[in-house]
């Protein structure tokens, strides 16, 4: 039994901040994982390929409304859940609940909880940060990876300036409009409504702790204290034989280049039908959905995977 960190006081935001959503007419499920209410939307044939769509920061599964359609019509099962602090899950209060560590424990603790299996995980932003550590603690339940946008960083390599200016601005800035800062991640912008959308889960500024501190939790340094568990994945990843895809978008200053470390020494992402997905900013769920959705699901019946008997 996974042991979770105990936590204390929490939000919860009013279900009436997520009526008339734009193009998210998905009922939300919940399940309860250390104390707190973890919430996740599912779609599709119970019997098809899992999806595992894993959003980042400041972001919610509302990120995924244009993939979640192409997926399901593909036949997979599709799961979207809200990291802890983020769209309708709980939002714990104190700061010292929050750490990069109790958020893989508490996504690892949801999979089981969920009991999936043969999972293909798409991943982005933070949803490769947690997402990727939680294959390396349960490796054997995912069958593919799609990696976009995203990375394990270890604290050993250069940051980007630009994500140096997004971590001082999460810090310090007495001002913090998600709506807008997902905008300005998009290389096609937003529409007022869909903004709102982004809004929702955080209607003060308590409930928008997590989307605050998340920046601080990535490792830049070499004496980062998630340095020696990300190094532990990277170990895992350069034995992973399973089909491994890098979807990178050409217009995102953070992450661009970052699929080469990945091509280079991750097995399984030899011979893969890797795309640079072009005209797409940070957030290329926004600006390329359907592109990025029919590549996954492409792969998804085009790739096997060899099982161990």
């Amino acid at each position: 039994m996974r042991t979770l960190a105990p936590i204390g006081k929490y939000l919860r935001t009013p279900e009436s901040r997520f009526a008339d959503l734009p193009d998210f007419p998905y009922e939300p499920h919940y399940t309860e994982i250390g104390g707190l209410r973890i919430a996740h939307i599912e779609e599709g044939p119970g019997d098809g390929p899992v999806v595992l769509l894993m959003h980042g920061e400041p972001a919610w599964s509302f990120l995924y409304r244009k993939m979640i359609p192409v997926l399901v019509q593909a036949g997979c099962r599709v799961l979207a859940p809200d990291l802890v602090g983020f769209g309708r899950s709980d939002k714990p209060m104190s700061a010292k609940d929050y750490s990069y560590f109790n958020h893989v424990q508490w996504m690892a603790a949801w999979v089981e909880a969920r009991q999936l299996q043969g999972i293909n995980l798409f991943c982005q932003d933070w949803g490769s940060l947690v997402g990727l550590r939680v294959v390396a603690e349960m490796p054997d339940r995912f069958d593919r990876i799609v990696l976009a946008n995203g990375a394990l960083p270890t604290g050993t390599d250069a940051i980007p300036v630009a994500f140096k200016i997004w971590r001082a601005f999460a810090k310090y800035s007495p001002w913090f409009p998600i709506g807008h800062i997902v905008k300005a991640g998009c290389a096609h912008g937003l529409s007022p409504r869909e903004v709102a959308a982004y809004d929702a889960p955080f209607p003060t500024r308590a409930h928008r702790m997590a989307a605050r501190l998340f920046p601080t939790f990535v490792p830049t340094t070499p004496q980062d204290p998630a340095r020696e568990a990300n190094e532990r994945a990277w170990a895992l990843f350069e034995t992973w034989d399973k089909p491994f895809l890098t979807l990178f978008s050409n217009r995102d200053p953070i992450t661009r280049g970052g699929y080469k470390v990945w091509q280079e020494r991750v097995p399984g992402a030899q011979g893969q039908p890797h795309a640079k997905i072009r005209g797409a900013g940070h957030f290329l769920q926004e600006d390329s959905g359907v592109e990025v959705a029919q590549a996954m699901a492409q792969f998804i019946h085009n790739t096997p995977v060899r099982r161990v008997i």
